[in-house]
């Protein structure tokens, strides 16, 4: 059988809903416009990546894309990072959206902390888009100009992002739980126009005033002309006129503006939609920058195909508005769907708010982390027993590895029956390289299929394809949705060096991966030092920045653990200056300071003190060989004494490893 090893189906696709899925209406539609005929999802995958252009055309046909002029050519130029898709086509990704305005279902659905569920029509979504555009556009904001937003994930980001992107203007937000050195490291390299900005949050119950935070960004920012302060429970707007920036304009009076209509800015196919940030794991972090026609197409292929989103279902995802996924939450309102936001802990008052928000809600299509299901299935929570998710089609999980128990979770304790759809992907490309399929089993542990145009390998350590055993992630074609360049990198440098050095003109991702026999994948974590906690990823430079201003500290070095039993660890060693102890004082600074500076998610689990941290000879901190000697590999099989600066820095990680097991 080419089940290798038994493994446990845990979810079987019944004949109707195969039949009834958006991905068998695309097949319909191939057979019928291009005599197209697949016998099952492997033939319809291999299909759409030895013919890239003819898939990636037949979506422009299929989905209607309104294009103000044509393209010359469907994918020219090369080799990747270069390549250009439909050069000469003008569109703009907020018009299609709007298309899916109807009266029968609401756009959003709202809850948070502190307000019970409620909802936004679309007519409603449409009037503050358009008034928030109108603003806009007086105040100067042009195609290519920058908008930003500090703000949690609330109903007034939606709006924020959605007048950007008719205008033309790049978006690019931060979470309020980042502190001011972590937005300021990413905001100040995109330079934007106009801030939009709370003064405050609530998160577990405690209220968190940003009235000083904001005020520094103001201050941090020379380039902002204009700030929007958004309500907040408590906090009054501190309005600022320094360096004769104009006066902060609150909310209220921007949705005053006068607009009769919604005006959409034709822009080119690559012109810049958003920017998103990578971790910061070697310096600042990386301005990631994707375009409006790539990440439509994407976006339209993964909600209707692997996601098998309808219109008008309710369509959630636990996120901030600092990841790549509160972009995917919001992209549900392509296939016109109602994307449903929270604000707030998902343990707060206790870990069954969110499954109760699916029963209030109706929700069709529930989005998690794969620390959020471990979690619910420690506390031995049983949510189809204490709610009711009769709507409930699917549970996505995305952001870490999701053990093989977490599968059974899902798809036993949740809700007996329902489809559990893991994904990976990630900011690089704002969307998910391997994920959902309507047609294939879940089996336990794995992911169901690589996605359509999505040409993803395993490489061996000879640089060859490998199928069931583990290899480095590599994707071999080009996808609209990859970067179109990083922010301030025009020469591509920064960009060929984050994917293009191993493998030239391969794009390596730094996942370790499995792909078996059938076709579904096993994702083992990362390849590289990222910190990756609840689905927020932050590099460790960011730690170190962080840490290192505490005079008692010389050196650092953390390092994320991610155990087979879907725990995890993270570990901050220090080196202490001479005469100096590691108190609980010590401890406690160090844990607010990241806190403070950063994110709460990322304060370490432990603070150790170390006599030295390990460096290569060019410098750098050996992150990736203390990681994996954590894990329990042989030290001699991930580290080459011979690029070690001090060897014998590296015994004594090998040594407390053998203590710790």
């Amino acid at each position: 059988s080419i089940f290798m090893n038994s493994p446990r189906i845990l979810w079987q696709p019944s004949p109707d809903f195969i039949q009834n899925s958006n991905l068998t209406r695309y097949a319909s539609w191939l057979k019928q416009r291009h005599g197209l005929d697949f016998q099952d999802y492997q033939e319809l995958h291999c299909w759409s990546v030895e013919n890239l252009e003819t898939f990636w055309e037949s979506l422009v046909a299929y989905f209607d894309i309104n294009l103000y002029s044509p393209y010359n050519s469907v994918l020219s130029g090369g080799p990747m990072p270069t390549y250009r898709w439909f050069e000469g086509a003008t569109l703009n990704y907020a018009e299609h959206v709007f298309r899916q305005k109807n009266a029968e279902h609401p756009a959003l659905f709202f809850a948070s902390e502190t307000q019970p569920l409620t909802e936004l029509s679309w007519n409603e979504l449409y009037r503050q888009t358009a008034a928030l555009a109108a603003w806009l556009r007086q105040a100067g904001v042009r195609p290519g100009d920058r908008v930003v937003g500090y703000l949690p994930t609330i109903p007034q980001a939606t709006v924020a992002l959605l007048a950007s992107l008719s205008v033309g203007a790049v978006w690019s937000s931060c979470s309020p739980d980042f502190g001011t050195a972590s937005v300021l490291d990413r905001f100040r390299q995109v330079e934007p126009k106009v801030l939009l900005a709370v003064t405050g949050y609530q998160y577990g119950g405690k209220w968190f005033d940003k009235t000083a935070d904001v005020a520094q960004l103001v201050a941090e920012l020379p380039t902002v002309e204009n700030v929007i302060y958004l309500p907040s429970d408590r906090a009054a707007p501190a309005q600022s006129e320094e360096r004769g920036k104009s006066v902060g304009t609150d909310w209220q009076s921007v949705l005053q503006t006068p607009a009769t209509e919604l005006i959409f800015s034709p822009v080119p196919f690559a012109h810049p939609i958003w920017i998103l940030y990578s971790s910061g794991t070697t310096g600042l972090p990386k301005a990631i920058t994707h375009s409006h026609g790539g990440v439509l197409l994407e976006h339209l292929k993964y909600l209707t195909f692997h996601n098998d989103v309808k219109p008008g279902e309710r369509f959630f995802w636990y996120t901030t508005t600092g990841w790549m996924m509160w972009n995917f939450l919001n992209a549900s309102l392509l296939v016109g769907a109602t994307a449903v936001l929270y604000d707030g802990s998902p343990g707060y008052p206790d870990l069954n708010v969110l499954w109760k928000l699916a029963q209030d809600a109706r929700i069709q299509h529930f989005g998690t982390s794969a620390p959020f299901l471990m979690t619910c299935l420690k506390n031995k929570l049983e949510p189809h027993k204490s709610f009711d998710l009769s709507a409930l089609r699917s549970v996505g999980s995305t952001g870490s590895p999701l053990p093989p128990e977490g599968f059974t979770y899902a798809a036993e304790r949740v809700k007996p029956g329902v489809w559990l759809s893991s994904m990976s992907g990630g900011t690089d490309i704002c969307t998910a390289w391997v994920g959902g399929c309507p047609w294939e089993p879940v089996v336990e542990g794995e992911i169901q299929c690589r996605c359509l145009g999505c040409a993803m390998e395993a490489f061996d350590e000879a640089g060859q394809p490998v199928t069931e055993q583990v290899g480095e992630m590599v994707v071999t074609k080009p996808m609209p949705s990859m970067p179109v360049f990083f922010w301030n990198d025009a020469d591509f440098a920064r960009y060929r060096a984050s994917y293009f050095e191993e493998y030239a003109g391969l794009w390596r991702h730094g996942d370790f991966v499995r792909i078996t026999a059938r076709g579904s994948i096993v994702i083992y974590g990362r390849s590289d030092a990222t910190l990756n906690r609840q689905g927020v990823r932050i590099g460790t430079a960011e730690i170190y920045r962080a840490v290192e201003q505490i005079p008692e500290v010389k050196d650092s070095l953390i390092v994320h653990l991610e155990r087979p039993d879907g725990s995890d660890f993270m570990p901050l060693f220090v080196v202490l200056n001479e005469n100096v102890a590691l108190d609980d004082a010590l401890i406690a600074r160090l844990k607010a300071e990241i806190r403070r500076q950063y994110s709460p998610r990322h304060v370490p689990d432990a603070v150790l003190a170390t006599p030295e941290i390990p460096y290569t000879l060019s410098g750098k901190k050996m992150e990736l060989p203390v990681k994996k000697i954590l894990l329990g590999q042989a030290p001699e099989k991930v580290v080459n004494a011979g690029s070690v600066r001090n060897p014998e820095a590296i015994g004594w990680f090998v040594e407390w490893a053998r203590e710790s097991r």
